[in-house]
């Protein structure tokens, strides 16, 4: 369950830079255990494991999920698709489409160019995805609630530039689920 907070609680980061998604939950802490479940499904070609995964996502994501008009998976760039095979956010979203009775749209969002892997500070994460995510022509979102769907969720700017780009697109509101989430990356 979320915390409450008054604006004058937050940090001056978020007060410069307000995120585009309202809510964002995930399964795990992203610790040793939780790589252990996600890294295969990226980066092994474990598929086996969205089912597993995607059921470890229903507890935490059960008010998202219904209150969800559509879920949405973020993207990966083509070129970044054709070497994986396989986007595993967008089977994760399948899966809990499939699990929640929801709508999935995978191909909503799409990259619109390649990004160098995300390290570094908040800033350069925003700069290397800065225009980077758009929404596909002829996407009906007006008004939709849109639940983004993705594996791990590190300092949430990948998750914010998805949710901009939807809400840009008429979205009524954007939250996110993940599997995982990396504690105060922010912080480091």
């Amino acid at each position: 369950m979320p915390l409450p907070f008054a604006a004058a609680s937050l940090c001056r980061h978020c007060l410069e830079h307000p995120l585009a998604f309202a809510t964002a939950r995930a399964a795990l802490r992203y610790d040793d255990m939780a790589r252990r479940l996600i890294l295969p499904l990226k980066h092994a070609d474990a598929t086996q494991a969205v089912r597993g995964l995607a059921k470890l996502m229903l507890r935490p994501g059960q008010g998202l999920l219904e209150a969800a008009d559509l879920l949405v998976p973020v993207p990966l760039h083509p070129s970044r698709l054709r070497a994986r095979r396989y986007n595993q956010s967008a089977l994760l979203a399948g899966e809990l489409a499939r699990l929640s009775g929801r709508r999935h749209r995978p191909e909503a969002l799409s990259r619109l160019r390649a990004t160098p892997p995300l390290t570094g500070g908040l800033a350069a994460r925003r700069d290397a995805l800065r225009d980077a995510i758009g929404v596909r022509p002829g996407m009906e979102l007006a008004g939709a609630r849109v639940l983004l769907i993705d594996d791990v969720m590190t300092t949430g700017t990948t998750a914010n530039a998805c949710a901009a780009a939807l809400r840009g697109a008429g979205a009524a509101r954007v939250d996110v689920l993940t599997v995982a989430r990396v504690p105060d990356a922010w912080l480091g």
